[in-house]
């Protein structure tokens, strides 16, 4: 195990984001913040706390559980999974929403959440902020505001720790023998042969 980030750093690097998000908000009174679960909702709560240390107002923050809108449920533990609370005590629609997230990896994630939005409103705009992105994705998505990009092994799983939930803040990365084959497809199917020329 080693450790990418420690507290203090991991505390400057949410500032940063903070900073970003109020730069490229387009109407700052319609901001709302969305934390993915589990760990993008102290993030979301967070960023949210130093946004307003900031600027003197505090933006909405809601939870998402995307459990159900994962099109990898089967791959992820499927009936196994654990089910949490979705708390939106707001309208999405016409706000510029920033989706949280701890770790941004393959992308099938996200595109839950995007999924799931739609139920509480059109929003003007949404945004992705993630603590670490560490490529390997398999979808088209991309962070607008990432606080540390990792290059990591396949079989390496990054982890961002938090005060609320682990006791401190870090962001490690571990050895995980079998994290790739859990998390991403392997194809084994025989791939057909080109036809061959007809004489």
């Amino acid at each position: 195990m080693r450790e990418e980030l420690d507290s203090g750093q991991l505390r400057r690097t949410l500032k940063r984001l903070a900073h970003e998000i109020i730069e490229q908000s387009g109407d700052f009174g319609q901001l709302a913040l969305i934390g993915i679960r589990t760990r993008g909702v102290p993030l979301a709560e967070r960023l949210s706390g130093i946004i307003e240390s900031l600027e003197g107002t505090r933006h909405p923050v809601g939870a998402l559980d995307v459990t159900l809108f994962r099109d990898d449920l089967d791959r992820a533990g499927g009936a196994r999974a654990r089910l949490r609370k979705t708390d939106l005590p707001f309208s999405c629609a016409d706000k510029d929403i920033v989706l949280v997230d701890d770790v941004l990896f393959t992308g099938r994630t996200v595109r839950a959440a995007l999924a799931m939005l739609v139920n509480f409103g059109r929003p003007a705009r949404v945004l992705l902020a993630v603590a670490v992105d560490r490529g390997g994705r398999e979808l088209p998505v991309r962070a607008d505001f990432v606080g540390r990009n990792l290059d990591v092994l396949p079989d390496e799983e990054v982890q961002v720790l938090l005060e609320e939930s682990d006791g401190r803040d870090a962001i490690i990365v571990r050895d995980s023998p079998g994290f790739a084959k859990k998390h991403i497809p392997q194809d084994h199917s025989p791939h057909p042969s080109a036809p061959e020329d007809s004489p």
